[in-house]
């Protein structure tokens, strides 16, 4: 019988092997360079084998790395705090780490893997391959799946953009082939939450607000388990300071620490962008506390109103909503459980802007900081008055923030004159380029685009293309608008000029009918507008710098090219203005103004177009060059109209 046994063991562990063998995990970055090779050759079959061979090896590697760390993390616990205890605990544990690894994805998976290809998979570049070969060997329901997962996280590329759009037309390719096949639990979840809450499913909504609150604290764990790992010493070379054992330890433990509080901003930020988004885990329990009374559940809604003020004690309107619960039930509750080291996850990468009836708007940003291993706060407050002396005697306000629906806007008229107006019209069709940077339709292609700069009027002016005291007036307009705009928003430091354009929108005649686009797409001036996540991402390519923007308008004689408002989502239009001479219409650049132009369907809408900055740095450099040419021209005494000016004199 013992015999037996030892044969049937013996069998069992040759079985096992055999198994294990013809399963080995091959190293995903050798499977991504032969999918690279094997796409420049033309072989499509084998693209498609290796990369998405190469896709679940890197997936498998991360996932036995986290059960590994988990895992032996349980087994050997700091449950002391005595140096050679703790000494004791390191070691067993990074033996424990190898073992299991080993086990699970063999030694030749093991090896460090470049930065290069690490970001490579993490900006999913793997999927481009894999759409482009998918199509050539005709599969377009995966080649539109892989191009879908490929722009989720990189939304700015314009040609895979054209290549959805061409998917969508194909036969055969359906909406369910449209799926993100990277996408994150936690933020699938929440975002499909925030569609039924926002269409009024509070019911179902607080079923998948529940699911991504789940699925956040697993990803949470599991981005911490992987900061458990070798780390990169920033700004220190451990080749030439002779650290002892104690300090190595020391400082690699405050790299994991640095590492793990980099979770809260990784979990809250989307595929491919920068920046977080606002409040994000505190919003999970503000969404589930209005959904819930929504439904009734007023003990639950009670909870988890308390459980948001554990993120923001004292948050009065939340504090309001517990008093009303309270006041309801009869009784207090308890919040729910919160790990600690997670009560701090106010993402402030962007200001949070609070409409006002008195029209002012508070501005509060909390930066956030580790000085230990318990996490800090400094609270910052910038508070931004509007409704201050408009300076100029004709100049009316028309419209504030509050009656446009927003933060910020403000609208004036009779900012200049009719024949002001007239002037400057008469100078943009002279003088207009081809709009930005050589681009004859940079919006839209059923309206001709041009535009021209302060200094290249100047220029024009000097040479004799165009009246000099025009370009004159071009100037002085902006710099009027400047003021106008620093004084109604009650500035406390310069307003700078960013970009100042003089444009006009001509429709094309034969091309405006049935159209569905815009004249210029909803945007925000300082970020990269996120319709879907109802967010703005303040990062390049986006204008960062720019704190405030105006469009002050010289004709109102053209049909559409409206000015509109509207919510973040891009569609739900706040605020509508018809453009008319002398008209202008300021606003702040950021996520809370988002903007566009309706179609210009017939006729020529001019305007003088104005960006500002805050920030001396990014002074626009023509503008400066352009104060210059004012100032020597004004030292010469050269506005005179009757002055002859040779064209091929130079500034």
């Amino acid at each position: 019988m013992d015999v037996n046994s030892k044969i049937y063991g013996l069998l069992t562990c040759f079985l096992q092997s055999l198994l294990l063998s013809s399963t080995t995990l091959e190293p995903f970055d050798l499977l991504y360079d032969n999918g690279v090779e094997a796409f420049y050759k033309g072989d499509y079959g084998n693209v498609v084998r290796y990369m998405e061979s190469a896709l679940k090896s890197f997936s498998e590697v991360r996932q036995t790395t986290i059960r590994c760390r988990l895992q032996c993390s349980d087994q050997h616990r700091f449950d002391s705090f005595l140096t050679d205890k703790i000494f004791e605990v390191i070691l067993y544990r990074a033996h424990c780490i190898n073992q299991c690894t080993e086990g699970k994805i063999e030694a030749q998976s093991m090896y460090k893997v470049s930065e290069d290809v690490i970001q490579d998979f993490n900006r999913r570049i793997p999927y481009n391959y894999l759409q482009l070969a998918y199509r050539k060997l005709g599969q377009l329901d995966k080649a539109a799946s892989a191009a879908h997962t490929y722009f989720q996280a990189n939304p700015e590329h314009v040609e895979m953009g054209g290549h959805l759009e061409q998917y969508k037309a194909q036969k055969g390719v359906k909406e369910e082939h449209l799926i993100d096949r990277e996408s994150r639990p936690h933020q699938k979840a929440f975002f499909a939450g925030v569609k039924l809450y926002d269409k009024g499913n509070y019911e179902e909504s607080v079923t998948l607000f529940e699911e991504a609150l789940t699925e956040y604290y697993r990803a949470d764990v599991e981005c911490r388990a992987l900061c458990e790992g070798p780390q990169h010493f920033e700004e220190q070379n451990h080749v030439l300071y002779k650290y002892n054992l104690y300090e190595l330890i020391s400082d690699h433990y405050t790299q994991v620490l640095h590492c793990q509080h980099e979770c809260i901003r990784d979990l809250a930020t989307c595929p491919g962008r920068l920046s977080t988004m606002e409040n994000y885990l505190p919003l999970h329990y503000d969404y589930l506390q209005f959904a819930y009374f929504q439904a009734g559940r007023n003990e639950k809604a009670l909870e988890c109103a308390l459980t948001y003020l554990l993120f923001h004690e004292g948050e009065e309107f939340m504090t309001e909503n517990v008093e009303h619960y309270r006041e309801v039930l009869g009784h207090d509750g308890q919040p729910r459980k919160v790990r600690h080291d997670l009560k701090a996850t106010k993402m402030a990468k962007k200001l949070i802007v609070f409409n006002e009836p008195i029209d002012s708007v508070h501005k509060s940003a909390w930066l956030q900081y580790t000085g230990s291993a318990d996490y800090k706060f400094v609270v910052v407050c910038v508070h931004v008055y509007t409704g201050g002396p408009l300076l100029y005697e004709n100049v009316r306000l028309v419209q504030n923030s509050v009656t446009l629906n927003g933060s910020q806007r403000a609208l004036f008229d009779d900012v200049i004159s009719e024949d002001e107006c007239s002037e400057l019209k008469h100078l943009s069709v002279t003088a207009a380029g081809d709009g930005y940077k050589g681009k004859m339709s940079p919006h839209t292609p059923n309206e001709k685009f041009e535009g021209a700069t302060v200094l290249k009027t100047l220029k024009y002016g000097y040479e004799g293309r165009v009246p000099l005291k025009s370009a004159r007036l071009f100037y002085d307009v902006s710099e009027k608008a400047r003021r106008i705009l620093e004084s109604y928003f009650m500035l406390n430091s310069t307003l700078h000029f960013s970009y100042t354009h003089l444009v006009c929108r001509t429709a094309i005649s034969g091309q405006q009918e049935h159209r569905n686009d815009l004249s210029h797409p909803i945007h925000a001036d300082n970020c990269l507008l996120d319709p879907e996540a109802n967010e703005c991402w303040k990062e390049p390519p986006a204008y960062t710098y720019r704190d405030y923007s105006a469009l002050l308008y010289l004709n109102g004689n053209f049909d559409g090219g409206e000015f509109i408002f509207t919510e973040m989502d891009a569609k739900t239009v706040t605020a509508s203005v018809k453009p008319r001479c002398g008209r202008m219409v300021g606003f702040s650049s950021g996520g809370e103004n988002p903007h566009g132009v309706r179609a210009v369907t017939r006729g020529q809408r001019c305007a003088v177009a104005l960006w500002f900055t805050l920030d001396p740095l990014y002074r626009e450099l023509e503008r400066l060059q352009a104060d210059e040419v004012i100032q020597a021209l004004d030292n010469q005494h050269m506005w005179d109209q009757g002055l002859h000016i040779n064209p091929k004199d130079e500034l």
